[in-house]
């Protein structure tokens, strides 16, 4: 837990100071299309520097207003996610055991596994909630058990049913829609419209993991992404989304996932995901 010199703007409080800890998961071993998200942290890092530490939304500062500290990416291995998945969870319980808020930044989306996994040690009754284009409740893609494409089947595996809460969703399976209508997680396919009502029926005392696939905005306004499916969010609606769950529920981890940096070269999708995630410690 060293400091670093290319640390993500305005997050350069001492570990020891800090409430939340930045870590990447540069892993992208899964990835059923398009591989590349491996880059996202560092690509996020470097772009940081092209805004401002200050959000004119909320009127808040990185610097004034947050304790953060950007540990860096893990050098995780390639190919069997196992070894991987276990570097995150080791990762995870540490910022847990030291009392800060761990927040992931990906990747694929398989890494937040690891990190749900670790957390719901910590929090029992700890709830998902989930945004993404993708439902992720495959049982296996290809016949792998641990793939981007079946993360929150196995979350739900941890969890079990009434404890996943979807937004966003507008891709799958035959399969995978018959799972959500059996009750095993509670989905709003394509929009948000119902997110203020679960917001409501969680409340402000249980722990709250917030998973965030990128590809949940639309691809105009985010093409750097593996997966891109069109019919999606678009960046203020998801940013008042997010505002929303953290200022009235007790978000304990978080994750953003499936920046895609190399499919983009216009650079925007990386900057999106920059301010965006600015946005999220400030509110956090």
């Amino acid at each position: 837990m060293k400091a670093l010199t290319n640390q993500f703007i305005g997050c350069d409080k001492s570990y020891k100071e800090a409430d939340t800890v930045i870590f990447g998961a540069p892993y992208d071993s899964t990835t059923s299309f398009r591989p590349g998200t491996r880059f996202g942290p560092n690509a996020m890092r470097m772009e940081s520097f092209g805004i401002e530490t200050y959000s004119m939304l909320q009127d808040k500062d990185l610097i004034d207003d947050t304790n953060v500290f950007d540990s860096g990416d893990i050098e995780l291995p390639f190919g069997d996610p196992k070894p991987a998945l276990k570097m995150l969870e080791k990762r995870t319980r540490q910022i847990l055991k030291d009392g800060k808020r761990p927040f992931l930044l990906g990747g694929e989306h398989l890494v937040t596994l690891p990190v749900v996994k670790a957390t719901l040690e910590k929090y029992p009754d700890l709830v998902i909630i989930h945004f993404d284009a993708h439902a992720d409740l495959r049982e296996d893609y290809l016949g792998n058990p641990l793939s981007h494409a079946s993360v929150l089947r196995r979350c739900h595996d941890l969890v079990g049913d009434n404890r996943i809460f979807q937004f966003g969703i507008r891709s799958g399976t035959k399969e995978e829609r018959q799972f959500m209508k059996d009750g095993h997680v509670t989905t709003e396919l394509f929009s948000d419209t119902t997110l203020m009502d679960v917001v409501k029926k969680i409340g402000p005392k249980t722990p709250v993991y917030l998973t965030i696939d990128m590809d949940v905005l639309d691809p105009s306004e985010f093409p750097g992404t593996g997966t891109q499916e069109a019919g999606g969010f678009t960046y203020n609606q998801l940013v008042e989304d997010m505002r929303l769950i953290c200022r009235d529920l007790s978000v304990v981890a978080i994750d953003n996932v499936e920046l895609n940096p190399g499919l983009d070269t216009s650079g925007r999708s990386t900057a999106l995901a920059c301010k965006f995630l600015r946005e999220e410690l400030l509110s956090l």
